[in-house]
């Protein structure tokens, strides 16, 4: 058997079958595609679930593939034992109705033995129970009949609930006698180490029906999964994941940057090693995909990666803020070959983990000094379990992550309240649906009255004007009715388009549609509440005449074209990880919420600007098909992710620039647009931006609003537009050296204090205690006077307190003949500043802390005179 490398197995595995008829599909990213049942795919069937169901026509009847795989079930045991991982590859092969169980089992054993060259006496199999055909054909194949094992339901059938299922067959390897239990009977199946599983046959060849029967399938499947990282544990004779070529090559960096050995020190110092080696791993592969770190769902995930992964980096004593970023280098050196997009996005991968570890440390700083107290006060009380509302309070206020307060909880022997902490939070949640508004009022209160109509006819593509029949005339709300019609031009809000408004004419009386929803394809235009009271005439069966106001239409439809092209601009200037997170269009501006890890800079802004405007400029038509959903996925079209499309989707397209599913109106060209400009860009969420932007006659609106503000400006300044920004320029520098002037002032002034400061000292427990307020002044300015007073006399420990605009700057200062003697200005200071109502920390001597309260200073000044006098 030979010793191959992780990388050689997958190729090996891909090739082997691809000489078998097997297509060979690339890894579905990390994230569902259309499938709300997982959140992460953590095998390597499932992205393939639409094929087995028949859903969709797979490129081929035979597959074979390397699936990225997550499972975030045993997190919390990463790093405690050697054998568990959250990221891992899954190879497997696949049949969609063509070859079945014998031709799978045949080529499985050709590959093990012929290819891998496994030794056949330390191979073993286990069957259903039931199965003798398996059997028979292990037997046939070679294996001995003592190595077939039969075993029940529980371990050799799967199914999950109804539908397809069948029973499987799982190879084994015989890790020798040393690894096993003693027992004569010892095989596969012992709970024992000796027999280690590494690939799994599943014949879906049944499907379990609602009174608990199975039927035959028309068309059986094979589905097979075996670990890589399993088999490579084996092929090069290891006893963990960790010990393998491509894990431990990562390890190895880690370690060597903690200036640690693997496995020739602490435990602890082990745990965290595979800890940080384990989730850089995971964390580089799910940004890859697009996953951005967030506080729900699979974005959740990988902060709390990333997150585990940095406190363990402490934990080792890597003193850098970005070694997770550097050290993701090495994940990409060893998967790079297989997964090309890791060495495209290599720099994007880094810069999402640095900033993750940037915005960790400062929570991580807070929040630790929080907890620490808490400890402080659960010794002090001989407690071992923390409030629920305290580690709530963690979380929700400090952004301290629960699972790191029980981390570190468990680490000093403490654990916290959880089922307090749920109700902190569930109390949190039934507060906050309390403060929500009550709706009821606009509730359609005839709602089962239309629910029998057929759907509405929409003619908004094309008309802007119709004849229709009134077939429901119903309350929308207390003061405003609603009519549907069989047939209708007026666009119901959806999609982020909002909605049209026009004129419903019938016979002599008009009403204004002020308002369109849609409900189930029927479409309610609500009218308004002054038209409202006079629709008594209005009956089912009525013709009226609809028409849309079309300036409002246009005005939305280039709003909503332009929003397109800014999809494909953003991605172009940031990244192709960008994908809308929501949109909104009206007649007066657009906005655009997108996955985006930081601030668009000023250039970035100019360049999507430019790139928009230019494809306005090239007059490229706009064309909206109609097609299924596989064609449309073929030409490359833009689905909005989460999104549920059915078989037939409408696809809009600019061009050959941007090309994408869509429901909404839009122009035909998109030199109707007009001119695009950028009026604003800022978060909304973790790894949300927002851009807000005009359209056609809306800037030449925005300019001339800039230019009043420009007129303005110059007139207040007294200078002409051009010459604004050196007046300001002026105006800055004259500012900057009038500050320049108060400060040298205030130091001489300072300077010329410094003997009356020292008189006033206190003596407290043989220590020149001086403590003091000042206002207007700054916490440079504190830190030279206490430096001057440090060189005028020793034996001396400060304590100021600088008052600006309500804000407390408060400062500690220790001479150093008193460091050497223990006094610390850093603890100090962190007990004074609570007193306060802040916190700080620092040197042994010199430390800063902001406080709140400035009516609490005299008891901060004499808390300082307190722990001085018990030191």
């Amino acid at each position: 058997m030979e010793n191959l490398g992780l990388n050689e197995i997958r190729d090996l595995f891909r090739d082997f079958f691809v000489s078998k008829g097997h297509y060979a599909g690339k890894s579905a990213s990390l994230i569902p595609q259309n499938d709300k049942s997982l959140l992460i795919i953590n095998s390597g069937m499932a992205p393939l679930k639409p094929y087995f169901a028949g859903v969709e026509t797979p490129p081929s009847k035979r597959m074979t593939t390397c699936q990225k795989c997550i499972r975030t079930g045993d997190i919390d045991n990463v790093g405690k034992t050697a054998r568990h991982g959250t990221f891992f590859e899954m190879l497997g092969n696949f049949s969609f109705g063509d070859y079945f169980k014998e031709q799978s089992l045949t080529w499985g054993w050709e590959f093990i033995t012929e290819w891998l060259k496994m030794p056949k006496d330390r191979v073993w199999a286990t069957v259903y129970q039931d199965d003798d055909e398996a059997h028979d054909i292990w037997v046939k194949l070679g294996m001995p009949e003592d190595h077939i094992v039969r075993l029940g339901k529980d371990d050799n059938f799967w199914e999950i609930g109804l539908g397809p299922c069948g029973p499987c067959s799982e190879i084994f390897f015989d890790r020798g006698e040393k690894y096993g239990c003693g027992k004569p009977d010892c095989k596969p199946g012992c709970d024992c180490d000796r027999y280690i599983e590494f690939w799994n046959h599943v014949f879906s060849q049944f499907s379990k029906e609602e009174d608990g029967s199975y039927s035959d399938l028309a068309h059986k499947n094979i589905d097979t999964g075996m670990g890589l990282e399993r088999m490579a544990c084996i092929m090069q004779g290891v006893d963990s994941i960790f010990d393998i070529d491509t894990i431990r090559h990562i390890l190895n960096a880690v370690a060597e940057k903690a200036g640690v050995k693997y496995e020739q020190g602490s435990e602890q110092n082990d745990i965290s090693l595979r800890i940080v080696t384990d989730h850089l791993r995971s964390m580089v592969f799910m940004i890859s995909d697009g996953i951005l770190p967030s506080n729900e769902g699979r974005g959740y995930v990988l902060r709390r990666l990333i997150r585990r992964a940095a406190r363990n980096g402490m934990i080792l004593g890597i003193d850098q803020d970005d070694f997770l970023a550097e050290l993701a280098d090495k994940v990409i050196e060893v998967s790079g070959g297989a997964y090309p997009e890791l060495v495209e996005k290599q720099e994007y991968i880094k810069k999402i983990i640095r900033n993750e570890e940037s915005q960790f440390s400062k929570t991580l700083a807070n929040g630790l000094s929080i907890l620490n107290d808490y400890m402080s006060d659960m010794d002090a009380k001989g407690e071992k379990v923390l409030a629920g509302e305290l580690a709530f309070k963690l979380y929700d206020t400090y952004g301290f992550p629960i699972e790191l307060t029980e981390e570190i909880l468990a680490e000093n022997g403490k654990t916290p309240d959880m089922e307090g902490f749920r109700q902190s939070m569930a109390n949190q949640k039934e507060t906050a649906r309390a403060g929500q508004r009550d709706t009821s009022d606009e509730a359609w209160k005839d709602a089962g009255a239309y629910s029998h109509l057929p759907a509405t006819e929409f003619l908004g593509y094309t008309e802007t004007e119709a004849e229709a029949e009134v077939q429901f005339c119903g309350s929308y709300d207390r003061e405003r009715k609603f009519l549907i019609f069989n047939r209708t031009p007026f666009y119901a809000t959806s999609g982020g388009q909002l909605h049209d408004t026009g004129i419903v004419t019938a016979g002599e009386a008009k009403y204004h549609i002020v308002d369109v929803v849609k409900e189930n394809g029927i479409f309610l235009h609500v009218v308004d509440a002054d038209d409202s009271k006079k629709m008594d005439a209005v009956s089912e069966g009525d013709r009226v005449t609809l028409k849309i106001d079309s300036v409002k239409r246009n005005r939305i439809s280039r709003g909503h074209s332009a929003t397109h092209l800014l999809q494909q601009a953003l991605r172009d200037v940031l990244g192709d990880h960008v994908m809308q997170a929501g949109s909104y269009v009206d007649e007066n501006y657009l906005r655009f919420d997108f996955n985006h890890f930081e601030a668009m800079t000023g250039e970035e802004i100019r360049k999507v600007e430019d790139i928009v405007n230019a494809h306005i400029d090239e007059f490229l038509p706009i064309q909206m098909q109609e097609m299924p959903i596989e064609e449309a996925k073929k030409m490359g079209a833009m689905a909005l992710f989460g999104e549920k499309y059915g078989d037939i989707v409408r696809v809009v397209s600019m061009g050959d620039y941007s090309v994408e599913f869509c429901g909404g109106t839009h122009l035909d060209n998109t030199g109707k647009i007009g001119a695009f400009k950028i009026t604003a860009e800022y978060g909304v969420a973790s790894g949300v931006r927002r851009v807000e932007a005009v359209t056609g006659s809306q800037v030449i609106q925005y300019l001339d609003a800039k230019a009043a503000i420009l007129e303005e400006a110059a007139s207040v300044l007294k200078t002409g537009e051009k010459d604004l920004p050196k007046r300001a320029e002026q105006l800055l520098q004259d500012n900057r050296d009038l500050e320049k002037e108060l400060k040298a002032l205030k130091a001489d002034q300072i300077a010329g204090s410094v003997d009356a400061i020292i008189a006033s000292a206190k003596d407290v427990n043989g220590v020149k205690l001086i403590t003091k307020r000042f206002d207007d002044t700054d916490a440079d300015q504190l830190r030279e006077m206490s430096d001057a007073i440090k060189e005028h006399t020793d034996n001396v420990a400060m304590v100021f307190a600088a008052v600006n605009d309500g804000k407390i700057i408060l400062i500690t200062s220790v001479s150093e003949d008193l460091v050497s003697k223990g006094y610390h200005a850093g603890k100090i200071i962190k007990e004074v500043a609570k007193v306060a109502g802040g916190g700080g920390g620092g040197k042994a001597g010199m430390a800063q802390a902001g406080a709140k309260d400035a009516s609490k200073l005299e008891d901060a000044f004499a808390k300082a005179e307190e722990l001085i006098a018990v030191q």
